[in-house]
């Protein structure tokens, strides 16, 4: 038996400052290496920072030229006050002065097949997601998933300080949320499930429960898509609630959550913010349009009638953008009342006009980010809708168990992480914001 000692902090997080004069001892990766004649520069990957270590050969008798970028090295030296002017260095207000060098790995290949020590990364797409393990280690991939988790991680805190609770809902289910032909089939044991498209029947079952909950967690779409606005897999950030003044309430949630989440990256990912040269956008009005006077927005803009349409186009999205940013100073705009025809069965219909919902999705920066909306809550109309859609109502009496036995009037919506994280990255891609994405083409690594 062996009892160990607790450890006082299991943090990687280091206040560099504090240790301004003394020694300190670091083990990291080498992200780049530049070998001079009186030392050499070494740029050291630590789990939150960049480090700048400077190695006087006069003083570390360790040969330079036999290390490499990944090589993961054992540093020792003294903290000292520097001006770094390198956006990807973090901190950038001090470096190590070196005074011992152990090597403890090393890769296993030479040159390595991508070149991860400049600046971008000057190779395909398709090459960056084969080589993922090695690409990601690049410091403006490094930047992008650093954003991407802290959108994640605000997302929850936020909803948790709201009220909402934590909810983890199955991935393998008994039928579709959604309908349609875009959903996995996956054996299961004697008989045919499905990846969850969404979290959405549990979501609506535990508002019954908790009044507000909220799940971040992956979906799956069977969509034979191959743009740049479409992942077969992503993370779908969801929250449902009860409703006190109507579907808007849901808007008042979420604009409420991403004014934190921006507010949360400005505070704790400002080096990434300036590496990647984006600014983190303002959310300080809820500007809303009907779906109709989108369509007339993109005439007027463009003499282009969607107006027989049941969905927006890609066009229209960005034309919708780029009429708000300029009219409405907002690089968010809600567009409501979408066609009943085009919403799932559990969409609330208007009750002021039943060709209508109480939905909406959330555009931002040309794109949309955010499907939500109002439910329905009573038995007897999931029954008459989705008998009106020729749908099987024994199909879905699990799920409809929560509406026989009451529910309140609620509604919810479900943002794309990727798409989020991508706009706000000014990607061109969404895939580039998918740690390993899945697409028709790509199922590794």
């Amino acid at each position: 038996m062996k009892e160990l000692v607790l450890a006082p902090s299991v943090s990687s997080h280091i206040d560099f400052a504090s240790y301004e004069g003394k020694e300190i001892v670091l083990t990291g990766q080498i992200q780049n290496l530049r070998v001079l004649a009186w030392g050499g520069f070494i740029i050291l990957r630590l789990p939150n920072y960049l480090v700048q270590c400077v190695v006087d050969k006069a003083k570390v008798a360790f040969p330079l030229e036999n290390l490499a970028a990944e090589c993961t090295v054992r540093l020792t030296g003294t903290v000292a006050p520097a001006q770094i002017k390198d956006k990807a260095i973090w901190p950038r207000g001090h470096e190590i002065q070196v005074s011992g060098i152990v090597e403890l790995s090393r890769p296993s290949v030479s040159p390595l097949p991508v070149d991860t020590t400049k600046k971008e990364l000057n190779c395909e797409l398709h090459t960056k997601f084969d080589l993922r393990p090695l690409t990601l280690r690049h410091p403006r991939e490094r930047a992008i998933f650093r954003i991407a988790g802290t959108i994640y991680n605000e997302f929850g805190e936020s909803l948790a300080r709201a009220g909402f609770t934590r909810i983890c809902s199955p991935k393998i289910v008994f039928s579709g949320a959604e309908g349609g032909a875009n959903i996995f089939k996956i054996g299961y044991f004697d008989r045919t499930a499905f990846l969850a498209q969404s979290p959405q029947f549990y979501k609506q079952m535990m508002v019954g429960v908790f009044g507000r909950v909220y799940e971040e967690a992956p979906v799956f779409r069977a969509e034979e898509h191959d743009t740049s606005r479409h992942l077969n897999e992503y993370i779908s950030l969801d929250l449902e609630m009860r409703l006190e003044n109507g579907f808007e309430d849901i808007m008042q949630v979420e604009t409420a959550v991403l004014r934190d989440v921006f507010a949360r990256l400005e505070r704790d990912c400002a080096p990434e913010l300036e590496l990647l040269g984006v600014t983190v956008p303002k959310l300080d009005k809820i500007v809303t349009i009907k779906f109709s006077e989108a369509h007339e927005i993109m005439l007027k803009e463009t003499g282009k009638d969607f107006r027989g349409e049941k969905d927006l186009d890609p066009e229209e999205e960005r034309t919708v953008c780029e009429y708000a940013r300029k009219t409405w100073d907002t690089d968010f705009v809600f567009v409501t009342h979408y066609p009943s025809a085009k919403r799932p069965f559990y969409a609330l219909d208007d009750p002021e006009n039943p060709g209508e919902t109480l939905s909406f999705d959330l555009l931002f920066r040309g794109i949309e980010i955010t499907t939500g909306g109002a439910r329905m809550y009573r038995y007897e109309d999931y029954v008459k809708k989705m008998e009106s859609r020729e749908m099987k109502v024994e199909l879905f009496e699990s799920y409809l168990q929560a509406f026989k036995y009451g529910m309140p009037p609620h509604g919810g919506l479900g943002l794309g992480l990727e798409r989020l994280t991508a706009q706000v990255c000014g990607l061109a891609n969404v895939k580039e914001a998918s740690l390993f994405p899945r697409d028709i083409k790509r199922l590794e690594p």
